[in-house]
């Protein structure tokens, strides 16, 4: 049913544009879908980074982190995916800001798409900023591009933009005087607290999307649960967005550094195994 029609790698980043017409047809940016390679795969939330109701395909961009994420790796063009739910979450608030900043890494620079574009269209300046440890590893710039006044870039080497992350490239634009009524980040939860460490002295409103800490997506497992301004918050139902200088970053990162040794150790063995049928197959 979820037919995988087209299908691209960016280092390890993997676009997947997936047949799913209802989804296509009510996704709102900032929403995200959960996905399962199988049957027996993990349940693993995407942001949406785009999507065509004309041919009614949605586009996801897929970091290979685990065992859950290495299988869909793997899929090939005309594979089905097992499971693609959604819209979930509670899309982005758009409306006129003024100027507004958006920080992207990882999977998050497909992420921060559709939100640059819906405030774009909203009559916002908007300035885009990902990130990347080579200049190599950066991928949707055509449609940032389009949609954004400026995008500007931060590397690991320095070998594209400025040497650094996205919190160095705020902090230097708020140094220089540049106003920022709004911000938006999408990554890993270190990018999401440094950014928002960023912006915290100038109090710009700052939204962080968290659909890296869920597991089920529904509400019903409690995984995601996060504080935020001292409540108990759960990132698949009251999120994925929430405010950034709200968000206990501490708590949040002891929880999720709870299995990372055995998570480690699972997805080396399976991608041995991986190397192993390649070379079989003599694909290596």
């Amino acid at each position: 049913m979820y037919e995988l029609i087209e299908k691209a790698e960016i280092f390890n980043v993997h676009k997947m544009v997936i047949k799913a017409p209802e989804i296509a047809h009510s996704i709102q940016a900032g929403q995200f879908v959960i996905i399962m390679g199988n049957e027996y795969s993990e349940r693993i939330p995407i942001t949406v980074s785009d999507w065509n109701t004309d041919t009614g395909a949605i586009t996801l961009y897929v970091l290979e982190l685990g065992i859950s994420t290495l299988e869909l790796a793997r899929m090939k063009v005309g594979d089905s995916l097992y499971v693609v739910t959604g819209p979930l979450g509670i899309p982005s608030e758009i409306k006129k800001y003024g100027t507004v900043a958006l920080g992207g890494g990882c999977y998050g620079i497909g992420g921060i798409y559709p939100i640059a574009k819906a405030c774009k269209e909203a009559g916002n300046k908007v300035i885009s900023i990902i990130e990347a440890r080579y200049s190599f590893m950066f991928y949707h710039e055509k449609e940032l591009h389009a949609v954004s006044d400026q995008v500007l870039y931060a590397t690991s080497d320095g070998s594209k933009g400025k040497k650094g992350k996205v919190e160095d490239v705020i902090r230097e634009m708020l140094e220089k005087g540049v106003k920022i009524d709004q911000a938006f980040f999408i990554g890993c939860t270190q990018m999401l607290e440094r950014c928002s460490e960023a912006t915290r002295p100038y109090a710009i409103p700052t939204k962080v999307a968290l659909n890296s800490i869920m597991l089920d997506g529904t509400g019903m497992c409690g995984a995601c649960r996060v504080s935020v301004g001292g409540e108990t918050k759960f990132a698949c139902v009251d999120g994925p967005e929430f405010d950034g200088h709200k968000v206990d970053w501490k708590e949040l990162n002891r929880r999720r550094s709870a299995y990372t040794e055995q998570e480690s150790v699972i997805y080396q063995s399976y991608s041995h195994e991986c190397m192993a049928e390649k070379k079989l197959r003599g694909e290596l």
